[in-house]
């Protein structure tokens, strides 16, 4: 039986106009035992003046695991969403992270097709992601790190779709990174997605929906960067949290994608650890 532990994707951290530090020393105040940071190329004014979460990958990758390591939390992956049909991008991108991921200790990088050229065919599109992930998973097998491919864009917003993405490489470091609340807003059931792709799970999004939300976006839109809190929402967590115990092969995180902490409701982590 899986082991399904609760994280926090460091989005959360983004409203709060605080740095990467602040937002591992808060996740591991709420309850928290992961977080999910989210990389970038380059520099960032925001980032540099402390003022956002998001941190550079031409930093030293000692300094997550150094502030994981000092607030008793883990890492569960890294959010590295690079388009893998712009391979000028994407190659060099999952290759650095991948990079960064096994020097901070994050046994996972996430990423998704992201937005396409409108000048390419599908057929296109598919042989440039295939091209994209050989490049990336020669680089991933070797230091263990796995690839999470998330349904979240024009062609993974199907199960069919997210299924053939991943085909398109056979290699045991490519898997899912499934999102609850992008599957509902692609209009499909959540259960019933999680379902097919469980034995295939490397992370999970954890991303509630509120009825009000769905109701003006449902079936319009691919999938949403935040969620409302676990529990408010329209996404059964006992339900999930059965599937995984029951049927992943590998312990799961968790990695909950809201828009803030909270400040007096009980918060996502205390109802999804009602629920094992």
């Amino acid at each position: 039986m899986a082991k399904v532990y609760f994280g926090i994707n460091m989005e959360f951290v983004r409203h709060a106009d605080k740095n990467f530090e602040w937002g591992v020393r808060k996740a591991a105040e709420l309850g928290y035992t992961h977080v999910e940071p989210m990389v970038h190329w380059g520099r960032e004014l925001l980032s540099e003046a402390g003022y956002f979460h998001s941190v550079s990958m031409l930093d030293d990758p000692l300094r997550l695991s150094r502030a994981c390591a000092e607030a008793g939390i883990k890492l569960s992956g890294l959010s590295a969403h690079t388009p893998l049909t712009k391979p000028e991008i994407g190659v060099e991108y999952l290759k650095q992270a991948i990079r960064f991921a096994a020097e901070c200790g994050a046994p996972v990088i996430n990423t998704d097709e992201g937005p396409k050229q409108p000048w390419t065919t599908e057929d296109e599109d598919f042989m440039l992601m295939r091209y994209t992930l050989m490049e990336a998973a020669k680089v991933a097998e070797p230091r263990g790190i796995l690839i999470g491919l998330e349904c979240h864009q024009q062609y993974s917003k199907t199960p069919d779709g997210l299924d053939r993405i991943y085909k398109l490489v056979k290699n045991p470091c490519i898997g899912i990174n499934y999102d609850t609340g992008n599957a509902f807003l692609c209009g499909h059931d959540p259960l019933k997605w999680l379902k097919r792709v469980v034995k295939r799970l490397v992370h999970l999004h954890a991303k509630d929906i509120s009825v009000e939300h769905g109701a003006a976006e449902r079936g319009k839109v691919t999938g949403t960067p935040v969620g409302c809190a676990c529990g408010e929402g329209v996404v059964d967590w006992k339900k999930v949290i059965d599937i995984l115990k029951k049927d992943c092969p590998r312990d799961i995180v968790l990695s909950v994608r809201m828009r803030r902490a909270p400040s007096s409701k009980p918060s996502a982590h205390q109802h999804l650890k009602s629920l094992v």
